[in-house]
């Protein structure tokens, strides 16, 4: 969508959507919001916890309410966790209110990035590729449902990501005012 209120990056985990984000949202003047973060703040716990305690259900409402939050605030860059287009109202909400870049990383780039993480709960399993392959195949529609922009990040850092990302999001966001 262009114009909208929020710019919001999607996709799958350990694409950059927070270290890229934060970047990003520096570059273009704007605040920074990684949802994940914010649940895990207003919950008191870390998201491994919610899905231990509430399953991945507990956590996906947690999730909706949250998007809806962050896409009611004043204009911002917004780092959604990867399933945040399992929900049919996330993906109209996005489509909507936000200009949504999908991060892409394959599944190797994803190892790589994720080998020594052990905080992500989808992944609490022996099979991480398999585990990677099947979000992948899974999601990849959704995410291009509600992409405005694709954008790899395979084999960059961060910081250079931002900066290309900044350029080429200036030359296709029109940022309009959020709507309460």
């Amino acid at each position: 969508m262009n114009p909208a209120p929020h710019l919001v990056l999607v996709g799958p985990m350990g694409a950059g959507k927070t270290s890229i984000g934060r970047r990003l949202a520096a570059r273009l003047g704007l605040p920074f919001t990684d949802m994940d973060a914010r649940i895990e703040a207003n919950a008191g716990a870390k998201v491994t916890t919610i899905f231990q305690l509430e399953g991945e259900a507990g956590f996906r409402a947690r999730e909706r309410a949250m998007l809806d939050e962050v896409l009611r605030a004043p204009s911002q860059v917004i780092a959604a966790g990867g399933g945040v287009v399992l929900a049919d109202d996330n993906r109209r909400a996005l489509r909507e209110r936000a200009f949504v870049v999908c991060l892409d990383l394959d599944v190797d780039g994803q190892l790589e990035r994720l080998a020594r993480d052990r905080t992500r709960p989808l992944l609490q399993r022996d099979d991480r590729e398999a585990v990677l392959r099947d979000l992948a195949q899974a999601r990849a529609p959704l995410y291009a449902e509600v992409a405005d922009l694709r954008f790899a990040t395979d084999g960059m850092k961060p910081e250079d990501a931002a900066t290309a990302l900044a350029t080429i999001v200036d030359a296709q966001w029109r940022r309009s005012e959020a709507a309460a």
